[in-house]
């Protein structure tokens, strides 16, 4: 393949990555905190957008500030760039309340607010959510083929609103999508999540247990999407516990319906945002994981012409950038390794 082919190849996953977080995102935000019995009562099974006018959510407003600033910073992205472009994009903006974001991101706010600085900014009571791990999948395209690298980075931004379990989760999915940006096997995928985290980690054992009972699953040629979503969640969700945004339950269920998928787009994302909970979050990695490994035609076309600028409903300093634009400032184009924040 001659290194044109190449770079262009590797520009379709990127762009397929970042799409399918925010098709995912969009397709799971009316199903978010819901349980699978109600998501059934309200709308059968989710196959397709349920409302006339899908968006994305801080997922996908979230991956876009990441993205623009690893464009600009690259391998050289440092904690004190980070902060500074918290403060710049975020946290110093007069814009009134902050709309639409997780609670880590909020504790996060109010600390920078307050004056403190990183890491101490990550000390607040949701330093464990997932709001790294919705963010992460930038950093796997920018590192493609290289998840360490991938992991190292992201943990470079979740110094500042993340700590724990939350790092954890933002880890894996960075390597997840960087390993599917040069790979075609879903299974290397997750081995790449795995060898990121510690092992005797709550994001590596509920990784373990999502996919295993989504392999499971799929052996058995019986199984239905609602049995294999039944299993994937059992396996994963602990029951009874109030927050549905924790990074080690959100990551689990998004590798499970992309290992039980095998990759396949549309699969993956259904099977996600099915499971409820944090279905936005859960659609939006599994959107990234399966778009980075089969590219944007993977994604079918009604769904992707879906997807437009962002509306800054979360962070109106993101107002009007299209993932896709993001994709391409990660990635080299056909004739170069060019990279720049537009």
């Amino acid at each position: 393949m001659s290194a044109t082919a190449s770079r262009s190849g590797l520009r379709d996953r990127a762009r397929g990555a970042m799409l399918g977080l925010a098709v995912g995102d969009a397709l799971g935000a009316p199903a978010e905190n819901l349980k699978p019995s109600q998501i059934r009562e309200r709308w059968g099974r989710i196959e397709g957008f349920v409302t006339d006018d899908p968006a994305g959510t801080d997922d996908t407003e979230y991956a876009i500030f990441s993205g623009l600033l690893l464009a600009a910073h690259g391998s050289a992205l440092t904690v004190a760039h980070v902060e500074s472009a918290w403060h710049e994009w975020i946290a110093d903006l007069d814009e009134g309340p902050f709309r639409g974001a997780g609670f880590s991101e909020r504790g996060t706010l109010e600390n920078l607010r307050r004056g403190l600085a990183a890491p101490i900014t990550a000390q607040h009571r949701h330093a464990w959510s997932d709001g790294l791990a919705m963010r992460a999948a930038p950093f796997g395209v920018y590192a493609a083929g290289r998840p360490a690298e991938a992991a190292r980075l992201v943990s470079i931004d979740g110094t500042v609103s993340h700590d724990g379990e939350g790092i954890h989760g933002g880890r894996a999915v960075a390597a997840g999508v960087a390993a599917a940006m040069t790979g075609c096997d879903p299974d290397d995928v997750v081995l790449a999540a795995l060898s990121v985290v510690p092992e005797d980690s709550w994001t590596a054992r509920s990784l373990h247990r999502a996919v295993a009972a989504a392999r499971r699953a799929r052996r058995d040629p019986d199984a239905t999407p609602l049995a294999t979503e039944r299993a994937v969640r059992s396996a994963t969700v602990i029951g009874g516990y109030p927050w549905t945004d924790l990074a080690p339950e959100a990551v689990g269920l998004a590798f499970g319906a992309f290992a039980a998928a095998r990759g396949d787009f549309a699969e993956s994302v259904a099977l996600a945002v099915n499971m409820g909970r944090d279905a936005d979050t859960t659609g939006a990695v599994a959107g990234a994981l399966a778009g980075a490994l089969r590219g944007e035609g993977a994604i079918p076309a009604e769904w992707a012409k879906a997807i437009g600028p962002v509306r800054g409903s979360c962070l109106p300093s993101m107002a009007g950038r299209h993932v896709l634009d993001i994709a391409d400032l990660l990635t080299p184009p056909p004739g170069g390794r060019e990279r720049g924040v537009a």
